[in-house]
Parts: structure tokens; sequence; C-alpha cells
């Protein structure tokens, strides 16, 4: 640390922060919310986890369930966040995060969906008019279970549909990153 301060602040005239600052092998800095890794004999770029956590922080606020908003407003405001996201860290590898993040943050637009529709008639009807069938509309309004659980129910994932929830006003990660 000293000999690299040294040579930044006689060499290049650089004021050197000694509280920020340190030295370390690389995949355990976080610099500017990027993090590195070797593959293949060479240093790459990833996201830091706890830029994810950030992120994740982010849209939980948004997609949380007593959050009052239109969903207009929150496809609105999560395309916002995502594109401002996806724009910093397009330069890491983040393939697997993008789809991990983009599961997630659907199954949270489905508890969104799920939550607003609050009766058991108002979710059977709207199953209904996304084509489940009558008899299977009928289980998942009935269930005890909490809302997340049933965010991640079979029917809930044909009912709204990626398609559908694209055709609603989401953008996904997926969409935006590549």
């Amino acid at each position: 640390m000293e000999n690299i301060t040294r040579f930044i602040e006689t060499k290049l005239r650089l004021k050197v922060n000694r509280e920020k600052s340190k030295v370390d092998r690389p995949w355990r800095i976080k610099y500017l919310g990027f993090s590195f890794y070797y593959a293949k004999g060479k240093v790459e770029t990833r996201v830091h986890p706890k830029s994810i956590e950030k992120f994740k922080d982010k849209v939980r606020t948004i997609t949380s369930r007593s959050n009052a908003m239109s969903m207009e407003t929150r496809y609105l405001k999560l395309k916002q966040i995502i594109r401002g996201w996806i724009n910093y860290f397009k330069i890491a590898n983040m393939g697997k995060i993008v789809q991990t993040l983009d599961k997630w943050i659907r199954r949270r637009i489905r508890m969104c969906y799920w939550k607003q529709w609050k009766k058991i008639k108002t979710k059977h009807d709207n199953l209904v008019k996304l084509g489940i069938e009558n008899y299977k509309a009928w289980e998942v309004p009935n269930s005890r279970n909490s809302y997340w659980r049933i965010s991640d129910t079979p029917i809930l994932h044909i009912a709204l549909n990626n398609k559908t929830l694209e055709r609603l006003g989401y953008s996904s990660l997926s969409s935006v990153y590549c």
C-alpha cells in the first residue's frame, strides 16, 4: 500500500484517500459495484452481490403488497429502475444473474396481482379471463397459502405467463439486457 501510495502521490501528483483505498486480491474487492474474477486466464467483471441486494431492495419497495399504486405506475417505475441498472452494469458478465432476477421480479408481480384481486370470486373470475378452466380456477383462490407461495403456483404461472406480463406492460430484464 505504501509503495503504491507513494508512486501515485509523487509521480502522478494525485491525492490518495487512505480510508477508502486498499490493496487486495481482485476477487475480494468491490469497486463501484463491480467485482472481479478469473476466467480462462483473464480477469472478468461481474456485479457484486451487495449491488444485487440493493437492486432487489429497490424492486421490493415498488412491488410491496402494501404499496398502493396502480400496476401501470408500478410497471413504469420498474422499467426505469431496470433500464438504469442494466445500463450501469452492462459491461459485467451477468447472463445468469439477469435470468434469476427476471424470474424473481415476475413472481413479485404475480404476487401483486394476487393481492390486488382480493376476494375469492374476483380471483376466480380473473383466472378464468386469463384462460384457466373453471374447476381449476376455484382451487387456488380457496387456498390459505400466503401471497408469496401462491405466486409460484403452476396455475398462476399459466394465467400470468411471461407473454401476458409483457402485454400488460412489464419489460423484462432479459429484453433490456439483450
